[in-house]
């Protein structure tokens, strides 16, 4: 099951519109009134898992403020004015599509903007903060903004709205968190990073593709009465992301270096959808489905536009810097001390389904890497599995830091005949790992991004 919704999580661009179809289709077969029992549940769903993986320290890590600000300043000034003064002029007369066109303006960043910003070899670091910072500003300001501009034009819930961000934002926030924080203090962070963290982005997924067929299906009668509506939104949505690739990129090119600018496009271009489906659901009542709609096919448009524009950054922003180590590695090793045994070697390379760890002294220093080939080299000469690691022939280590071009880094595997590199902290002590898996997914996405 997981494997297939990871293939629809892959396929986003074709997924969506089949969704909005089927809904579509059961909303003029049945009635659809019961399926907004469902828009809670799968509004946690679609919410929750995103908040697990969420990095809420990278917010307090500094080197990129301008970067940081002047995303922010689009994001919440010149973005949700344009949808504003966009949405008061195409739809004059329909004043909750106005409205979603807004609301989709104000929740800036989400899950994807460190995904694409990763594959267009952008700053990665940058774009978790920006991910960060835009949800938590997007969810203070989003019902002002609201209120502020479309008070006038239609009656609105703030105290709804502000009890659904509560809902939707704030406790899927601090529940993933904890949840993050409990999985990573029992499995440990290496394990947290290679097996569970994976697990959480498909079923968000699963709740998003829920939500848009809920909405379809609701709309479905509507739609069904004025098929040309559909169309009348596409027009507008393609301005706002049209002009939001543009100012974006503008400002990156000129104002910052290659990785900041990528990131700062994608800080602003992707739109946190998500929760605003979740928020034009829960919080607007009957009137939910017509803000959804938009809501939904923005959907299309931006994961359509985020994988072109992949293709185009070189040609913008010019070549990519060489990688480095840091560009790929995981947080987190897996690792015994020298006073462990060859049984718990046997048992944590079991039980993790890895290859190799490494050996800490008493003061976690690396000492060696326990791998596969130590475990038959023991086995072959009949050692006792209670013989402490120390005892062992251990293999050499081979360490690197962020900033080691990722050339030198497997220049040392091939020397070392190694496949896994232990990066160090500014304290000397093991906290990152890079794998061979990590290099060849790099460079598949490189090749045919």
């Amino acid at each position: 099951m997981l494997k297939l919704i990871k293939q629809i999580q892959k396929r986003l661009i074709v997924a969506i519109p089949v969704i909005m179809l089927l809904g579509f289709g059961a909303g003029l077969a049945w009635n659809p009134a019961p399926l907004k029992q469902l828009i809670i549940p799968l509004t946690f769903l679609m919410v929750y898992p995103m908040m697990v993986n969420l990095q809420l320290k990278k917010v307090i890590e500094g080197g990129d403020g301008k970067v940081q600000l002047v995303t922010q300043l689009l994001n919440f000034t010149i973005i949700p004015l344009f949808a504003f003064a966009l949405g008061k002029w195409a739809f004059p007369d329909a004043p909750y599509i106005a409205l979603g066109l807004l609301l989709a303006s104000l929740l800036p960043t989400s899950g994807m903007t460190i995904s694409w910003t990763g594959m267009a070899n952008g700053n990665m670091a940058a774009a978790v903060k920006m991910t960060v910072f835009g949800l938590l500003i997007g969810s203070v300001l989003t019902p002002l903004y609201i209120k502020g501009l479309m008070g006038t034009v239609i009656e609105i819930p703030m105290a709804n709205i502000f009890k659904q961000i509560m809902v939707v934002v704030v406790l899927p926030l601090v529940l993933g968190n904890v949840t993050q924080r409990v999985l990573i203090k029992r499995y440990g962070m290496a394990h947290y990073q290679k097996d569970l963290k994976p697990i959480f982005p498909p079923f968000s997924t699963l709740g998003v593709l829920g939500v848009v067929f809920v909405a379809m299906a609701l709309k479905a009668q509507s739609i069904a009465s004025n098929p040309g509506q559909l169309i009348t939104l596409i027009g507008p949505l393609l301005a706002l992301y049209g002009l939001n690739f543009l100012i974006s990129t503008l400002v990156g090119k000129f104002f910052f270096n290659r990785g900041d600018a990528i990131a700062l496009v994608y800080g602003t271009v992707m739109r946190n959808l998500s929760i605003a489906l979740a928020i034009a659901m829960t919080a607007f009542g009957k009137e939910g489905a017509d803000i959804a709609l938009i809501i939904a096919l923005a959907y299309i448009i931006q994961v359509q536009a985020a994988a072109w524009y992949v293709k185009f950054t070189d040609r913008i922003f010019g070549p990519g810097p060489e990688a480095t180590v840091g560009n790929l590695m995981q947080e987190g090793v897996f690792s015994l001390h020298i006073g462990d045994t060859l049984k718990h070697a046997l048992r944590l390379l079991a039980e993790e389904h890895i290859h190799s760890f490494v050996v800490l002294d008493e003061h976690e220093k690396a000492t060696g890497m326990f791998s596969t080939a130590t475990v038959l080299d023991a086995l072959a000469d009949e050692t006792d599995q209670n013989t402490a690691l120390s005892e062992l022939a251990l293999e050499p280590v081979v360490y690197a830091s962020a900033k080691t071009p990722l050339k030198e880094a497997l220049a040392a595997m091939k020397q070392n005949h190694e496949y896994k590199v232990v990066v160090l902290d500014q304290q000397n002590v093991p906290s990152h790992v890079l794998t061979q898996e990590e290099i060849i997914r790099h460079m598949a996405e490189t090749n045919f991004k």
